[in-house]
């Protein structure tokens, strides 16, 4: 199963960041090229946010099946609408510098990961073919 090693790459990517960005939010916009947040409150809530994402991660990485809830929400809901937002402002308004791409990459990566693990695992799940086979 898939499954539990994407929650915790995910856990883990997600709270590293927001811990990055909590502890370091100016050295993280240097080394993207942008303006650090102002008023810093916008970096602080955006960390504050990544973290609970991450630490979120904790309880599929637990139960993959009952928390399937979660990586729905999160991998292709939450990480693919935030790779699509990345796209769309960088091709479409023009406005986020092609470093922001690489949060295109891995956020788009890890829902197209997640989203392939929970249909693999939903089809197992659902197959009504057995899995040892029965003697005749």
């Amino acid at each position: 199963m898939f499954l539990r090693p994407i929650a915790a790459i995910s856990g883990i990517y997600d709270a590293a960041v927001g811990l990055f960005l909590l502890f370091g939010a100016d050295r993280m916009a240097a080394l993207f090229g942008v303006a650090p947040a102002h008023p810093p409150i916008f970096s602080d809530l955006d960390a504050l946010f990544l973290i609970a994402v991450g630490v979120g991660y904790y309880w599929p990485w637990r139960d993959p099946r009952g928390a399937r809830w979660y990586l729905w929400v999160m991998g292709p809901g939450l990480k693919g609408a935030g790779a699509l937002a990345f796209l769309l402002d960088y091709f479409v308004r023009g406005q986020s510098p092609a470093s922001f791409l690489l949060f295109a990459a891995s956020d788009g990566s890890l829902a197209l990961l997640t989203l392939a693990a929970l249909m693999f695992s939903g089809r197992a799940a659902n197959s009504t073919t057995p899995q040892v086979p029965t003697p005749q």
